[in-house]
Parts: C-alpha cells; structure tokens; sequence
C-alpha cells in the first residue's frame, strides 16, 4: 500500500570529497582528470557539472580538517581506454580492474588522498 509522503528525496545534487589544498586538487581534477571548473570557491574549493547534470565538488574545511574521502564512481565509456590515459597522467590506479556482471571497475587515488572509481557499465548507460 502506497502511503503519501510529504517530502522526498529526489536524487543527489552533489558528491563532494574533502581536501586538504584547494588550488592543487582542482588542479588535479582539471588540468589531469579533465574536468571543467563550474563553479570555483577561491581556497575553499569548487565544483565540476558534467553533461548530464551531475555534480561533483572539492571543498577545504575552515577549521582544516580533513578525512579522507571515498565513494565516487566516474562513469566512462571505454574503461581500458581511461585506465591507460590517465595512467600515462600520473594518476595512481591498481593494476587490477574488477570484471563483474554489471560493470567493469579501476580504483584509483586523487591528489589529496582520497579514493575513486573509474566505472564502465556494461550495455552503457542507457
């Protein structure tokens, strides 16, 4: 039975990992990953809307705390492909790439520590 709900959570807006330096993690994710800056927040950090209206941001803390972060999943077309790219780009990914039967799946490691994935889905994204 369907109940009525008066608010609901309608998606994400936004995927933001902490960082430690603002100017060298955008750098990292513009000039290496290729990411264009839509919105820049000084020393604090900024954000990066891809074509499909997804955001992914970097934000430094006023305190200066950090964690490290994990958690997202950059969708690519030809995973293999990417892996060797970026690669040849300084960034650090494990060797292996995770075949399941969904996806395919090459962890990797941002300027600032934190954690990502590249992710191709099998049958694309629909």
């Amino acid at each position: 039975m369907q109940t009525d709900v008066a608010v609901q959570v309608r998606g994400i807006d936004i995927t933001t990992y902490l960082i430690k330096d603002a100017e060298r993690a955008k750098k990292f994710y513009t000039d290496t990953m290729g990411f264009k800056l839509t919105m820049d927040y000084g020393p604090n950090g900024g954000e990066f809307t891809f074509g499909d209206n997804t955001t992914f941001g970097l934000w430094k803390m006023d305190d200066g705390s950090w964690y490290q972060c994990h958690g997202a999943i950059f969708a690519v077309d030809d995973l293999h492909k990417a892996v060797e790219y970026y690669k040849s780009r300084g960034v650090k990914i494990m060797d292996h790439i995770e075949d399941t039967p969904a996806c395919f799946m090459a962890f990797a490691e941002d300027s600032e520590g934190n954690n990502f994935i590249l992710h191709q889905r099998k049958g694309g994204r629909g």
